[in-house]
């Protein structure tokens, strides 16, 4: 097996010493494995391999010069046989396959392993730990490291000029409802955290994307004044009634209503065209809004689909022929 030798940065945090180094990524992937709970059920602690995550890795190092600065996390191996050489300056180790347990970033290195690029990979790694040290070690990593908010990943895409047309759209929207003070939404709004007594960017994006699909090439403005005037008609002629206003934050509650708009637009352009005014949702949701069961939308339950039934439903209680 071929030795190397690397030059390391020697850290100690509360007496725990590691070593951080870069390594290529061809090398690494020689030396480096997992231990999953299917394969040893006894010792093994890692989740199972996402090759199509992977891929996205060597996708994004190929294909967009991508760079992903974190650490590989490794613990030696006696197939390492892992020695620390020029009085701490250096380690050496042999590219055994099985010299180095990967503790945090696996499809990392499958995913700089199916990359054409040859790139260097910041490496940490512990030496000396038993399995129950490597459990524990991974168990902290996992648990401890918070992942960003969706909420703020979305938010900031624009900044990094990662957005695709839809989402641009959807942000378009979502600020109009957020700062213009004739919104219905005005106040209701979290652009960057999850909350529970507002409606975030994520559940806004997931509702109103489907309805921003069938206005086709109309643009964020108008398609604020349209659904400004079905939530206006929704919020305040319903559940301001019925002293329930803040219902419509309940992500279930908003998911329900926008599921539901297709439909009611659809009955105004029959009825009126194109002219969604507040005041022609109203006249067409009027019999809806006496036939719903506002205990309904105070205990929604995890569904929005069965909730947006309920709201189809209430539509047909007084047709007639």
């Amino acid at each position: 097996m071929e030795k190397v030798r690397h030059s390391v940065s020697n850290v100690i945090q509360n007496d725990i010493k590691f070593y951080s180094f870069t390594m290529f990524s061809d090398d690494l992937a020689k030396c480096s494995f997992v231990s999953t709970r299917d394969e040893d059920p006894e010792f093994g602690f890692q989740r199972a391999l996402d090759e199509s995550r992977a891929q996205q890795i060597a996708d994004y190092i190929d294909n967009e010069n991508g760079s992903i600065p974190t650490a590989i996390i490794l613990s030696a191996q006696e197939a390492a046989k892992f020695e620390v050489v020029s009085k701490g300056k250096a380690v050496e180790f042999i590219l055994d396959p099985k010299a180095f347990l990967i503790l945090d970033g696996q499809h990392r290195v499958f995913g700089f392993s199916k990359a054409k690029s040859r790139l260097r990979v910041p490496v940490i790694i512990y030496s000396g730990l038993s399995r129950r040290d490597e459990s524990r070690l991974f168990i902290d990593i996992n648990s401890k490291q918070k992942g960003v908010p969706t909420e703020l990943l979305l938010d900031i895409k624009r900044l990094a000029e990662y957005e695709s047309s839809t989402e641009q759209l959807l942000r378009d929207i979502f600020d109009h409802f957020n700062k213009d003070p004739r919104s219905s939404l005005y106040g209701k709004l979290s652009p960057a955290v999850k909350s529970k007594s507002k409606i975030s960017r994520v559940t806004f994006n997931s509702a109103v994307t489907p309805v921003a699909k069938i206005f086709g090439d109309r643009d964020s403005d108008e398609l604020f004044e349209i659904l400004n005037s079905y939530l206006r008609v929704f919020v305040g002629n319903y559940l301001k009634k019925n002293n329930y206003e803040e219902g419509v934050v309940s992500s279930i509650v908003f998911k329900a209503v926008l599921n539901v708009f297709p439909e009611i637009a659809s009955k105004v352009k029959d009825r009126y065209g194109s002219e969604y005014s507040a005041d022609n949702f109203l006249s067409v949701m009027l019999d809806m809004f006496e036939a719903i069961d506002i205990n309904k939308i105070k205990k929604p339950g995890k569904s929005y689909l069965a909730l947006s039934k309920h709201f189809s439903e209430s539509m047909k209680t007084n047709f007639t022929l």
